[in-house]
């Protein structure tokens, strides 16, 4: 127990000596904040498994008192407004997706006002989980510019909380709390995958040129599409959308429903709070998982919403086709054979004497052969 107090005492003087030179708050404001983050992070270091675990509570506890320190600064300094700005801009960002107007097409100018009633009732619930767990009083009210920067940050990190869920499985509080805000509410179907990458034709690209990427817009904005096709259509957006959720991409997910709604540059840059250089990367960045899931990942639901599966001889026309396999290798043509045949990949993997991993790189291969083969039929 001393060990503990000791590492609380260490944590709250370092958050009291940096917020009297990073601010000009009073002594006695720059207390009572840094004590109650020295508080979170005590409470965090004690009720986190993985953190006890680990035998090296107070590298955590710095870690964290920093990360917390350093949001406060950042809120402190863009002041009272600007601060406000800027975290509107990063919650609506993260729930832009499960806010969808009711009886109104799901466009950006659509959204803003729900979005602004929806964190409106949050930053009061955030205000109420504040004084709980720093047990304050319930007419607490941050009136000094620390005091709001200190609740813009714990708004922020509410926000983001990882609430587990069934299956082993977690989601972003604020997440949740939009889709139950949202749930009477009809699902958006306008999209457009081929705005949304703002054209794929570069080189290493060429599997994804501007004729397939075509063909994809096609699909997806096909106004009188049949139920089964529609509900294709919508599983292939929720499952491109998780897939990027899965592999920590949730800023390219936000970037992704964003350009469904054919918003220009400057408008995602400002909902984001990106400069035009960090979303041209964070573009590059979606550019390449698109890539991977549609080819690989779930290559099987893409290919049959294009009606480019195996059983349509991966969309290739009989002429196309018999060129494709003339340039196969031998080890491509077996492979294709095999999956012709429905095999699963582990007895595929056993019969090419190769690992799940190298046939996933063979099948890509084989597979980025056809979309060239039937987009130079295409242009």
């Amino acid at each position: 127990m001393g060990e503990i107090c000791q590492d609380v005492e260490a944590i709250f003087q370092l958050l009291l000596s940096e917020l009297r030179l990073a601010t000009h708050a009073s002594e006695q404001t720059c207390v009572a904040v840094a004590e109650r983050l020295a508080k979170e992070v005590l409470r965090i270091c004690a009720e986190s498994k993985r953190i006890q675990a680990s035998g090296d509570t107070e590298s955590w506890g710095l870690t964290l008192a920093k990360h917390r320190l350093q949001q406060c600064v950042h809120y402190f300094k863009l002041g009272e407004k600007g601060g406000l700005t800027d975290l509107a801009s990063t919650l609506s960002a993260v729930v832009y997706r499960y806010i969808t107007p009711p009886q109104t097409p799901s466009n950006y100018q659509a959204r803003l006002p729900l979005i602004a009633d929806f964190l409106q009732g949050f930053y009061v619930e955030a205000l109420n989980a504040f004084r709980r767990e720093n047990q304050m009083a319930q007419t607490y009210t941050p009136r000094t510019q620390l005091e709001i920067a200190e609740y813009l940050a714990f708004t922020e990190r509410y926000a983001k909380r990882r609430i587990p869920l069934p299956g082993h499985r977690t989601q972003q509080l604020i997440i949740l709390r939009a889709q139950t805000f949202s749930q009477q509410q009809p699902v958006e179907t306008p999209v457009d995958i081929e705005q949304a990458t703002e054209g794929m034709n570069g080189e290493g690209e060429s599997a994804w040129n501007a004729a397939s990427m075509q063909q994809v817009r096609e699909q997806m904005v096909a106004q009188e599409a049949e139920p089964a096709e529609d509900t294709l259509r919508q599983t292939v957006i929720s499952e491109l959308v998780d897939y990027l959720d899965k592999h920590n991409q949730s800023d390219c997910a936000d970037y992704f429903v964003l350009r469904l709604q054919d918003l220009p540059a400057s408008e995602i840059e400002a909902i984001m709070g990106l400069t035009a250089r960090q979303r041209d990367y964070l573009q590059q960045r979606f550019r390449y998982h698109l890539i991977r899931f549609a080819l690989s990942h779930r290559w099987e639901l893409v290919h049959q919403w294009l009606e480019a599966d195996l059983e349509h001889n991966l969309g290739l026309t009989s002429q196309q086709w018999q060129t494709f396999l003339a340039r196969l290798t031998p080890q491509q043509r077996q492979l294709l054979d095999l999956k012709q045949q429905k095999y699963p990949d582990e007895k595929i993997a056993q019969t090419l004497g190769c690992t799940l991993n190298q046939l996933q790189k063979l099948w890509f291969k084989l597979l980025e052969l056809a979309w060239e083969m039937r987009n130079l039929g295409n242009l």
